[in-house]
């Protein structure tokens, strides 16, 4: 018996085999994920609600501020608020013209995350599709990052742009001449409906071939839909079906790849969503002010950053106290009508709500209200569809889901609340991770220790 003992314990040291290792989670993000998808079997989450009956679940999670998806996505990964991880909003504060540009690059994070941590504990990580990881420590990545069009002719190109940032770099052709196929001439892109499906045999193939210990999936055609059609349409409903479906493609994939009896899923998304009508632009009333001048936008003082429910005020000198007050003053002075459309966060209650701490000012929108980044034209426009962005605190239709089950979970736990935060510390604990948070692990979440 001893000697049985001690071969297996020096087979699974030759052979790279722990207890870590035996382990796998698979984290899936579907953008603009809303509770009542799940737990509402008439939206069609065939598959999620399987999961669900076996595992655990929130009946809803508070998000990041703003409700947006790279600071959202950052926060998964990372368990802090965009106040300390950096990811503040989805596009850089560009008041000298919007480039078009996203906060693709990891480097941009100011905190350790799943990724980092993985990495020094020697487990293999995988990435599709996930926000914020171009440059990341990922062992297997297809980052989200899109090709900017030269001219009004080119389109944007999100899947050439992930197979020239893929690591290893020749992944992507690996993937493409194994899982998916090739790539007509304009690539792909969230416009299409085959976009879910295809980065989930993306992420299928990755898990079968390299079976990593952690890998994460982010797919984004719900989100696409809900901002055309708003928080319900027939777009929308095939969406939440082709991402049930898509998680089906990942549950399958594991099972094929002998890793279901370690292997835990957790589905997650970065927010909910709101119907608008109307758009309200700050910045006109600042060129009004005399503190933005469009034409001559080098001599700005003030800008505010949109962020769809929220914006933010910034100030070209942070010691301006002078612009500062003529920006209260004016938003003071706003029709009585324009005021009831949001409310104004000062710099405590933006701490508070642990936003960018760089900026002054924060509006929140009240639901069906929204922010625009222009400066000219009328104060006021028609707005249609959905969007997000708001203060995570102010209603629950912005919250996004959570569901749990595999190895580890606890069955029929349910989470009245929880914050986006919370994810990473369950990631780490079944990863066995040292990754310090300011989330919450919830222990009830957990199944007991087999005896």
């Amino acid at each position: 018996m001893i000697k049985k003992f001690c071969f297996l314990a020096l087979a699974c040291l030759f052979f790279g085999y722990t207890s870590a290792q035996e382990q796998h989670v698979v984290l899936i993000s579907i953008d603009g994920l809303r509770p009542e998808f799940y737990l509402d079997p008439q939206w069609g989450m065939v598959n999620v609600r399987q999961g669900m009956a076996k595992g655990s679940y929130a009946e809803g999670v508070r998000g990041s501020f703003p409700t947006v998806t790279y600071p959202s996505h950052t926060t998964i990964v990372s368990g802090v608020l965009p106040a300390k991880h950096g990811i503040y909003y989805n596009t850089p504060v560009e008041p000298l013209g919007i480039s078009g540009k996203w906060f693709w690059y990891y480097k941009d994070i100011k905190v350790p995350t799943i990724w980092t941590a993985a990495k020094d504990a020697g487990l293999k990580t995988a990435g599709v599709s996930w926000p914020v990881t171009v440059g990341a420590p990922i062992d297997y990545n297809l980052p989200e990052y899109v090709i900017l069009p030269k001219d009004k002719g080119e389109k944007k190109d999100e899947i050439k742009a992930m197979s020239q940032e893929s690591n290893p770099k020749e992944l992507f052709k690996e993937i493409e001449d194994n899982a998916i196929g090739k790539f007509g001439e304009f690539g792909a892109s969230i416009d299409f409906y085959t976009s879910d499906q295809n980065k989930s045999r993306m992420a299928a193939y990755i898990l079968k071939r390299y079976k990593p210990s952690f890998l994460a999936l982010h797919i984004a055609l719900l989100d696409h839909f809900e901002h055309e059609q708003g928080r319900d349409g027939d777009k929308v409903r095939s969406a939440v079906v082709g991402a049930d479906v898509a998680i089906k493609t990942i549950v399958d994939a594991v099972e094929a790849a002998g890793m279901s009896k370690n292997t835990t899923f957790i589905i997650t998304g970065d927010h909910g969503f709101v119907d608008i009508h109307t758009q309200f632009k700050p910045n006109v009333m600042l060129a009004q002010l005399g503190l933005y001048d469009d034409a001559n936008k080098e001599n700005w003082k003030a800008y505010f950053q949109q962020s769809g429910g929220s914006s933010f005020l910034h100030l070209k000198d942070p010691k301006d106290k002078a612009s500062l007050e003529i920006v209260r003053q004016g938003l003071s002075k706003l029709p009585e009508g324009i005021q009831r459309m949001f409310h104004v966060l000062d710099k405590e209650a933006l701490t508070k709500a642990q936003g960018d701490p760089n900026a002054f000012i924060a509006l929140a929108a009240n639901q069906g209200f929204s922010f625009g980044a222009a400066a000219t034209g009328e104060m006021l426009a028609p707005a249609s569809g959905g969007t997000h962005g708001y203060l995570p605190t102010d209603f629950k239709e912005i919250q996004t889901g959570f569901v749990a089950f595999g190895k580890g979970i606890k069955t029929g736990t349910v989470i009245p609340l929880m914050g986006q935060e919370d994810i990473a510390p369950l990631i780490a604990k079944l990863l066995n991770l040292n990754l310090k948070t300011d989330g919450v692990l919830y222990p009830g979440l957990l199944a007991p220790a087999k005896k």
